[in-house]
């Protein structure tokens, strides 16, 4: 087993990275000039040991710790409020996405004077906000999938709406991630399996999503190879130190490849999501198949290469397929909506609002709503055939 070293990355911001790590949160906020941090995480990490030594480590922090996991407007509304009633100056964002998102959001919106759903990620919607308005945020992800830590923006369900909405701004991208592979050593293994693969979907669907952009797909590619060799070292041994720091690893580069854009998966995980409050990564994992076999016209000599970098013994969309459904038996996933509480309740809606997710945008096949329609039926019978 190959050494798990102590390194500094810049791309896409700088990232503090390996164990113990953790250690310098102190210095990273100094060096953003945060002398009153409020630490924001989920409800389910408020008592954890971790999040304690951080308060602890940090005698001017606060906490924060209403989030949900699926977090909602008044969960941001309720952390600004307690931003700027301790007057804070900088956030630390502390837990898996919905905390780091949430954490991302206050932070963006303490100096803004426009309502959040301005800022929503339309055209140029993001020119609105005053970018000294921006305070500064600390990242530290606790599971590997979102890769939210190194994203410029965070997604809000909007209860009114029943619509996840992704509010978006360039400068939204913490100024430090400390990505320490220890504070994930607690992840149980069905959360392991849930969050490693949605970054593989994160990588998987930049790297089908049309356009050119070869350093996102490079990333990708990589980002899939380490997934492959390290989730299931990770879901079988938690203190896996090198698996679990790989895994952080990917969980950055899959949200760092999808600015190239993501597809369908997507698209339709996020009124899933808001519609029955499904664990996202989860979703996403249950989705993937489903979701390759309506694209399969479009992306069948592209995966190619994805079989390629695996090693599959077929390097083709069928070998990659089979490998894909065998690697979820292996992590536990479910392979129906149904199998985590998903029904046929408002399919119709669930089609329309897939059409009109931003991620729909990226999808290599052109879908309308009748399709994803099609598509979510299919994902709760278990139908993976099912001609869209």
């Amino acid at each position: 087993m190959s050494a798990v070293l102590k390194a500094n990355w810049n791309y896409p911001t700088r990232i503090w990275a390996g164990p113990g790590r953790i250690a310098e949160l102190g210095a990273a906020c100094a060096e953003l000039g945060i002398a009153k941090p409020l630490l924001v995480t989920d409800s389910g990490l408020k008592g954890h040991a971790m999040i304690q030594r951080a308060l602890a480590a940090l005698p001017a922090a606060r906490l924060f710790a209403d989030v949900q996991g699926n977090p909602v407007a008044a969960n941001v509304e309720a952390g600004l409020a307690a931003y700027r009633g301790g007057g804070h100056d900088g956030v630390i964002a502390f837990g898996g996405g919905s905390a780091l998102d949430v954490g991302k959001v206050i932070a963006f919106m303490s100096g803004q004077t426009r309502p959040m759903w301005d800022f929503e990620d339309i055209g140029d919607w993001w020119t609105r906000a005053d970018p000294a308005g921006i305070a500064p945020i600390v990242a530290v992800p606790t599971t590997a999938g979102t890769g939210s830590e190194v994203g410029r923006a965070g997604v809000i369900l909007n209860e009114a709406t029943h619509q996840k909405k992704i509010i978006f701004h360039p400068k939204m991208m913490p100024g430090i991630v400390i990505s320490d592979p220890e504070l994930t050593v607690g992840l149980p293994p069905p959360i392991t399996a849930a969050t490693g693969l949605d970054a593989f979907v994160h990588c998987f669907e930049a790297f089908c999503a049309p356009g050119f952009h070869p350093l996102a797909d490079g990333v990708a590619l990589e980002g899939m190879r380490l997934i492959a060799a390290y989730l299931p070292r990770a879901y079988d041994d938690g203190r896996d130190i090198e698996a679990r720091s790989r895994m952080l690893a990917a969980a950055s580069m899959g949200a760092t490849a999808f600015q190239k854009g993501l597809g369908g998966v997507h698209a339709l995980a996020h009124p899933v999501g808001s519609y029955f409050g499904t664990h996202h990564g989860l979703t996403n994992a249950v989705l993937l198949p489903y979701v390759m076999v309506h694209n399969r016209p479009a992306i069948a000599e592209r995966v190619r290469v994805v079989a390629r970098v695996l090693d599959l013994p077929r390097a083709d969309f069928d070998g990659l397929l089979e490998w894909v459904l065998a690697f979820r038996r292996r992590l536990g996933i479910p392979h129906t909506l149904a199998d985590i509480g998903v029904q046929v309740r408002e399919p119709g809606v669930i089609g329309r609002e897939a059409e009109l997710d931003p991620s729909a945008g990226g999808n290599p096949l052109p879908t309308d709503a009748a399709t994803y329609e099609r598509l979510f039926r299919s994902a709760i019978q278990g139908d993976i055939a099912l001609k869209s």
